[in-house]
């Protein structure tokens, strides 16, 4: 069994696999309910470690203050209408999404 990641080494490869994708692609994934949105403010890697790390207390205080929540289909829809970019990284079984800072 291969050691575990450290944080560092986590953080680095979250941040290797980050990327910006436009919302057409992403739509699937939306459709099978597997994306949540990190509000802006928040930071996608430190949301994307505490879910890697499946720290269910730090992932419930987002949940309960909706900086970490599904994508409502209002949201959704804005993003299909301007085809939006938006930063994407996966944490199986979710891809976790966040608006660019020019997106609105």
């Amino acid at each position: 069994m291969p050691p575990a990641e450290t944080d560092a080494e986590l953080i680095k490869r979250l941040n290797g696999e980050t990327a910006k994708i436009e919302w057409h692609q992403l739509q699937k994934h939306y459709a099978s309910g597997n994306l949540l949105l990190v509000k802006q403010g928040f930071d996608l890697i430190e949301v994307a470690t505490a879910m890697h790390r499946d720290n269910t207390a730090q992932i419930k205080l987002w949940l309960d203050s909706r900086a970490l929540c599904e994508v409502g289909d209002s949201q959704a829809q804005v993003w299909y209408d301007n085809n939006s970019i938006l930063w994407a990284v996966v944490i199986p079984p979710f891809i976790l999404v966040q608006e660019t800072s020019s997106e609105s």
